[in-house]
């Protein structure tokens, strides 16, 4: 087992990518907090874990509060006793133009998709340093954080602004042996902020098909285990090479 004995954090995890990667980690020995805003979700997903004989918890928080982030730390802590991994996968989007998104709806979107993975960042990190032994922490980017789009502008900035908060937090916390890296996917899964997956969608890459959260899951094992241990303030393309491709 891969995570055997690891406590891991993972946000966004009621469905989709962090529902995907909060099984993956189970099944490879991690404790898993299965962090989302929805109850239900969180605990469904805890629960699911739990049948198949893994460890898991349900904790309901909004991760773009600072003192629900430093209380969901100690909770996590409270119930396992530890933290290793922290996989920072929540996110929403605008899909607005420049001409019409609003001031709110700009705030929104920088708070849960920038602000939230340097809340979790910083809190896991301070407890990882506490704790010893290093750690592990995944900021899930997108190919959306490398260019421009026409349909949305603050979840473009705020992805691309998780770009380079990785490689600073990569920087600065490689001393206390916690790597840090991201993965940028392309059109995994339901659209972002969408429980819904259309596996006919169309998409436009090498692979010739969509992405599911599968794909996700086992990238993002690969790169918080000890497969990737010389991988520091990295990203990786999951994107079934849309990036290699040109722009027409």
């Amino acid at each position: 087992m891969k995570l055997k004995d690891k406590v891991a954090i993972v946000t966004g995890a009621g469905r989709n990518i962090g529902e995907a990667v909060s099984h993956t980690f189970a099944r490879e020995g991690a404790a898993v907090a299965v962090v989302d805003l929805d109850k239900s979700r969180a605990e469904t997903v805890a629960a699911d874990i739990k049948k198949e004989g893994g460890k898991a918890a349900a904790f309901v928080v909004n991760v773009a509060d600072e003192a629900q982030v430093q209380k969901l730390m100690k909770d996590v802590v409270a119930a396992f006793g530890r933290i290793d991994v922290l996989v920072n996968n929540v996110a929403i989007s605008d899909n607005r133009h420049i001409l019409e998104i609003t001031k709110d709806e700009w705030d929104k979107v920088i708070a849960v998709t920038l602000t939230a993975p340097f809340l979790m960042g910083k809190y896991a990190a301070q407890q990882m340093v506490a704790q010893g032994g290093g750690g592990n922490i995944l900021n899930v980017a997108s190919t959306s954080g490398w260019r421009g789009r026409h349909r949305a502008l603050a979840y473009t900035s705020a992805k691309g602004g998780v770009i380079n908060l990785t490689r600073s937090m990569a920087v600065q916390l490689a001393p206390h042996r916690i790597r840090v890296n991201s993965i940028s996917p392309n059109k995994i899964g339901s659209p972002v902020g969408k429980a819904d997956f259309d596996p006919t969608r169309p998409v436009v890459n090498l692979a010739g098909r969509t992405g599911v959260p599968e794909d996700m899951a086992k990238a993002v094992l690969f790169m918080v285990s000890d497969d990737s241990d010389f991988v520091w303030g990295e990203n990786l393309f999951l994107d079934g090479g849309t990036m290699a491709m040109e722009v027409t």
